[in-house]
């Protein structure tokens, strides 16, 4: 099975293709604002690379988040308008499945952090398993204090992976039982391993009920009220 996986949930944008779990082409890079200039070429080079073309592709993997609102929007509609045009089912994927599936866990209890900005971090914790981790419960979204406080509590030998380097130095410092650990960003070569499980199974979405996993607001939102209000059709407004 011929698979397209695309990556935009954080700074991190990468494109990976892959034929039963092997990845053939990949392109990476690091740029917070440029997913949308880089994921059309980065396609490109790798469908070249392999000696591809879209029409041998039989899915698409792709990030729906947590991570940064323009980058997952950017991805997702990428993959969705390809398969439309295919007709070929999307894998959706999060951000931090991938992260912490590349994980070197040993018996570590392990958390994947993903930064997604106004100072709060989405967390999921995971057990490792023979080939892999398994999820503890949902993501959550908290700030670096509270996260602090969940590693405090777990008695267990800890790993942090994700975006340690943006937390404050305080969430774990004098922590003796936790390390921290690569990848910082999610790839899209994990999102092609995760994606073949459903893929083999026939356990996915329609690609119109693909939906991002933003776990909270966005950072900008438009107040309808206050819009409507100062719009040309205040019917408050005098003649």
């Amino acid at each position: 099975m011929k698979v397209l996986a695309i990556e935009t949930a954080t700074p991190a944008s990468s494109v990976a293709l892959g034929e039963d779990r092997v990845v053939v082409a990949s392109a990476a890079r690091v740029d917070r604002r440029g997913h949308g200039s880089f994921i059309v070429s980065a396609v490109d080079f790798c469908f070249d690379q392999a000696g591809w073309n879209p029409d041998d592709l039989d899915a698409i993997a792709i990030d729906v988040g947590p991570g940064l609102y323009t980058g997952i929007r950017v991805g997702l509609a990428t993959a969705q308008g390809m398969a439309a045009a295919l007709g070929i089912p999307i894998v959706p994927v999060t951000s931090l499945d991938a992260v912490a599936l590349r994980a070197a866990t040993g018996h570590r209890h392990v958390y994947a952090v993903v930064d997604v900005r106004r100072g709060e971090l989405a967390v999921a914790s995971y057990r490792a398993v023979p080939g892999g981790v398994v999820k503890d419960g949902p993501p959550e979204v908290m700030s670096p204090d509270h996260f602090r406080a969940m590693l405090e509590s777990d008695p267990d030998e800890v790993l942090i992976v994700g975006d340690v380097e943006n937390l404050p130095g305080s969430t774990v410092r004098g922590l003796h039982r936790v390390k921290s650990g690569r990848p910082r960003y999610p790839e899209a070569a994990a999102l092609l391993d995760l994606a073949a499980g459903p893929l083999e199974k026939d356990d996915f979405p329609l690609p119109e009920d693909v939906r991002p996993l933003y776990l909270r607001e966005p950072d900008v939102t438009i107040s309808w009220k206050q819009f409507r209000r100062e719009g040309p059709w205040d019917d408050t407004a005098s003649a």
